[in-house]
């Protein structure tokens, strides 16, 4: 079993920046090797990709909104996976989860939710104008 829990949302200024933590207990060893991402939600809308990593950080996905902008990182030794949010705007605002999947090697498939079986219960990043 996985337990994803996310850390560091908050409010934060338009333009301003945040650092995203999804820390991870259980089967360590197995999280390890799996690919993770991040995902997030506004209200009334529908979940969606943000970035994604492989289990050894040598592939990396994001989403179009947010390219240039965030960069997703994993230290296997801590468990953990971040999300480095630069140039926050508005529309970042969202409930973000951390989401880690039981296979590696998922390449071009970790935008799509249903390769993720474990979840965090999300945290909420505020933009303001």
């Amino acid at each position: 079993q996985v337990q994803l829990v996310e850390s560091g949302g908050g409010l934060v200024q338009d333009g301003g920046s945040l650092r995203l933590s999804c820390a991870a207990s259980g089967r360590t060893w197995t999280l390890s090797r799996n690919d993770m991402g991040w995902f997030r939600q506004a209200p009334g809308k529908d979940r969606e990709f943000v970035a994604g990593i492989s289990w050894s950080g040598d592939m990396t996905l994001y989403a179009d909104p947010v390219k240039g902008r965030f960069t997703i990182s994993r230290d296997n030794a801590k468990n953990t996976m971040y999300l480095q949010m630069n140039s926050l705007k508005p529309e970042d605002t969202a409930a973000y989860y951390c989401a880690a999947s039981s296979q590696y090697r998922i390449g071009q498939r970790m935008s799509q939710q249903h390769v993720y079986d474990f979840w965090g219960r999300g945290t909420q990043v505020t933009v303001s104008s």
